[in-house]
């Protein structure tokens, strides 16, 4: 990607790649939860990492057993990335434009990472584009607290599935976590 790519993309985790990895933070994500309805009703045996970060996602699908690639703009945070999840291949690059195949991931997952993106419909499509079998989001609630990003970043789940509707998705799942939302869509 060339530098000018990467600097094309506005918004990004205003934190440090340490924010990413605390107790607190592994928690609230429940990463075996979200594992398990990523794969609930699927054959699952690869998986897109889309805003990978620091890995964190990409560690648990490694660690059940699947093919994983993570993609995010933060080369800083692919670095540490690779160190944490050597199993997992990753690249820099952003949701927008994923540099893959049509349908090359059984699933491409977006872990807290829609209301980051420059352009969600975007995202989205893209997702879709390739998702062979699933796309799964993990959002903030839709109101204020003092974790997390303010509300107004954050996206009304009213929009999270018009803009799923709209990308071609034909079945969309909320499911509502301890203290995030899950959604789950089928590409074709």
């Amino acid at each position: 990607m060339s530098a000018g790519a990467h600097h094309a993309h506005e918004r990004r985790f205003p934190l440090g790649a340490e924010k990413l990895r605390t107790p607190e933070r592994l928690a609230l994500l429940e990463r075996e939860r979200v594992i398990l309805l990523c794969r609930e009703g699927v054959r699952i045996g690869s998986a897109l990492d889309v805003g990978t970060g620091t890995g964190v996602f990409a560690e648990a699908f490694a660690g059940a057993s699947l093919r994983v690639t993570g993609i995010d703009p933060n080369v800083g945070f692919l670095d540490i990335a690779r160190r944490l999840v050597p199993d997992a291949e990753f690249t820099a690059g952003v949701a927008e434009r994923l540099p893959f195949d049509d349908g090359s991931f059984d699933l491409v997952f977006l872990g807290q990472v829609l209301h980051e993106t420059d352009d969600p419909a975007a995202a989205l499509k893209e997702a879709r584009r390739v998702a062979l079998q699933r796309v799964a989001l993990l959002e903030w609630p839709y109101r204020s607290e003092e974790i997390g990003p303010p509300l107004a970043h954050r996206m009304e789940p009213s929009k999270i599935l018009e803009l799923a509707k709209n990308a071609g998705f034909l079945s969309i799942e909320k499911i509502e976590l301890a203290r995030l939302d899950f959604y789950r869509m089928a590409p074709a």
